[in-house]
């Protein structure tokens, strides 16, 4: 009796046992609605494979939205993710706050050294690595090949801003429904404020001279937007204050822009099995004025696990499996190198396969174009390339945004856009203290 006791009391112990290996850990990752993480999420059975005992749920949400959900949850200690998306804007910032968990114990596997050190630059606080890169990104030219030959003309590999509104004037077709240029005109500040805080630089803009003085009234921003207005006005889509990354990569793959200016990672999507004009895309470098100053940016969008979070381990080996040289290896598998997530590994570009690929150097060379340290032609207190890392950025960057989209909507004009920028931005620098 006593036996068969003990033997009933073992064998509990060992269901128990067996319960709490197999016990279900879930975890919620946030994050954007774009080509790659939608991928991403076709991709699990690999990861649940590796890891039976966990759950992803994903919340996955237009651009701005995912910024504002997340920004909410972390700042407030909400818990309601795991897993956030976020971009080098936030990193810093928020590592800073001690609202992300350091990546520094990842495994030796996963050659943290290996990640490219512009974007891994980016990414990093006092030493520690608060988010991992799932792709990196600069900006450039995206054209038609075919349309650029018909109108006699050649893309250089680096062109000025009158190349790009010389190619859009000859390759607008009003009958045709083809727009010379697609580019971002969405309120945000990483939707239209991205590309036209990367544009101004080229134009010898920036946002705050040396002692934090909103610089909308001087004359390189009025420069800026007198040209993008007019590119856009001329030669754009028709309303194109609506559109964001999404809707231009949707009209450049159904054939109506000429070109694209926009983030690399799109690369792939427009050369891709959703793209009516796949075999005819060329690239070159995002625009410049002979100011030393390309309109490209840097950005990385980046897996991190906010402190908030119960789950940490868990969302650890999700960040690693995500982001790591076998995930890259796996998407290669199933759908080419081509469409691989670029720009954040040295090995992916030493790899001749992807070497291959036609917009691989590009993207390369246009990433370390790039330089958040000096962003401007003329000197300022920030780093940034397309944003201004401060914390106020997101706000103001946003309230610009919307002045600037309402311009393009012919809502107002350059100048009154410009003054009402340099108001609203200047009481925002005066209130946190940053100017008297």
């Amino acid at each position: 009796m006593t036996l068969s006791l003990r033997a009933l009391l073992g064998a509990t112990a060992a269901l128990a046992l067996t319960g709490a290996a197999m016990a279900e850990t879930t975890i919620t990752v946030a994050t954007v609605n774009n080509g790659d993480m939608i991928r991403m999420q076709g991709l699990m059975d690999d990861f649940y494979a590796k890891h039976p005992d966990i759950k992803v749920e994903w919340v996955t949400l237009e651009e701005n939205v995912l910024r504002q959900n997340v920004t909410t949850d972390i700042a407030t200690g909400g818990g309601q993710y795991d897993v956030l998306t976020i971009g080098t804007y936030e990193v810093p910032i928020w590592g800073k706050q001690g609202w992300l968990v350091s990546l520094n114990d990842l495994p030796a596997e996963y050659d943290v050294d290996d990640l490219l050190p512009a974007i891994r630059g980016g990414l990093t606080v006092d030493g520690n690595l608060y988010a991992a890169p799932f792709y990196g990104e600069s900006s450039m030219v995206m054209y038609r090949k075919d349309l650029m030959e018909a109108a006699g003309l050649t893309m250089p590999d680096a062109p000025t801003w009158a190349d790009i509104e010389k190619a859009a004037a000859a390759m607008t077709n009003r009958d045709a429904e083809i727009n010379g240029v697609c580019l971002r005109g969405k309120a945000g500040w990483g939707e239209n404020m991205a590309f036209l805080t990367a544009m101004s630089n080229s134009f010898g803009a920036r946002w705050f001279d040396e002692n934090w003085n909103p610089q909308f009234d001087q004359p390189e921003w009025k420069a800026t937007l007198d040209f993008y207005l007019n590119l856009m006005n001329q030669y754009g889509p028709p309303g194109a204050s609506n559109n964001g990354f999404n809707e231009n990569l949707t009209l450049f793959q159904q054939g109506k822009c000429g070109m694209w200016i926009d983030a690399t990672v799109a690369a792939s999507f427009v050369t891709g099995a959703d793209s009516t004009v796949a075999d005819k895309v060329g690239f070159a470098l995002a625009p410049d004025n002979g100011l030393g100053k390309r309109g490209n940016w840097l950005w990385a969008w980046s897996l991190a696990i906010p402190s908030s979070s119960d789950a940490q381990d868990a969302a650890k080996a999700f960040v690693n499996w995500a982001t790591s040289k076998e995930y890259l290896e796996l998407v290669a598998s199933k759908e080419g190198w081509a469409n691989v997530p670029p720009g954040t590994r040295t090995s992916l570009y030493e790899n001749p396969e992807y070497a291959a690929v036609p917009f691989a150097k590009m993207t390369l060379d246009s990433i370390n174009a790039a330089d958040p340290n000096n962003p401007t032609v003329k000197p300022v207190p920030y780093v940034g390339v397309q944003f201004v890392a401060i914390p106020e950025f997101q706000g103001i960057g946003t309230t610009v945004g919307e002045i600037f989209s309402a311009a393009l909507a012919g809502q107002k004009t350059a100048d009154e856009a410009l003054a009402e920028a340099q108001a609203a931005v200047t009481e925002e620098m005066k209130a946190s203290g940053y100017i008297q």
